[in-house]
């Protein structure tokens, strides 16, 4: 993948850019544990250009800077949101539709920051439903359904013994608007341990269904 240095108001991010495709562009980025090195990240990114699709992974602005600790949610988006603009617009602009995604903090940004980005489609990878050891009072669920009350199609991919919510907690979270969302149980905890296996068709399917 190609290597581009953009430059946000948190600093600059690297932008990981697969071979370019007419059906769509998906963008993801990594959570506050790991980088786009992620084994669900890389199988994603390796799969979807044979479909057609240009894939671009996000390294974040803290990620690139060398530091171990993620920024607070509000400078994440302060620097995803116009990371995205200058990905979608001018010469570098990527095909339609865009879906934009993540991993656990990664997607949390995606459902946040997706009408701001003018995405038409948003992926969450291990979403952290509700951080280990906390009740529902500290659930995240408003910002997985963020994409859902904006309309947009939105694709959940969960390991079955996640510690922040399996599959089964999500749909319980979403209540009656779990209809609007796929959401796919595959092996893992927060870590996805067969993304080739069954985190790819996952994917495949959902942003197919998106261009029809």
């Amino acid at each position: 993948m190609r290597q581009r240095a953009v430059e946000t108001p948190e600093g600059p991010a690297r932008v990981h850019l697969g071979p370019r495709g007419d059906a769509g562009s998906v963008v993801l980025t990594h959570g506050a544990g790991g980088g786009v090195d992620a084994t669900d990240l890389q199988a994603i990114a390796q799969a979807l250009p044979s479909l057609g699709w240009t894939v671009a992974l996000v390294e974040m602005p803290w990620r690139v800077a060398g530091r171990r600790v993620a920024s607070p949610p509000s400078r994440l988006d302060a620097a995803w949101v116009p990371l995205l603009g200058s990905l979608t617009r001018g010469r570098w602009a990527l095909p339609r539709p865009l879906v934009v995604g993540g991993r656990s903090a990664g997607a949390r940004v995606a459902c946040r920051t997706c009408v701001a980005v003018d995405a038409d489609a948003v992926l969450a990878l291990s979403f952290p439903l509700v951080p280990p050891g906390k009740d529902l009072g500290h659930s995240r669920v408003g910002e997985l359904l963020a994409p859902v009350e904006s309309g947009l199609p939105l694709a959940v991919v969960q390991g079955r013994a996640d510690p922040f919510g399996g599959p089964q907690d999500v749909c319980e979270a979403l209540g009656e608007r779990v209809r609007s969302v796929v959401v796919s149980e595959v092996a893992g905890t927060h870590s996805l341990t067969a993304p080739q296996r069954d985190v790819v068709p996952a994917v495949t399917a959902f942003v197919s269904s998106v261009v029809r």
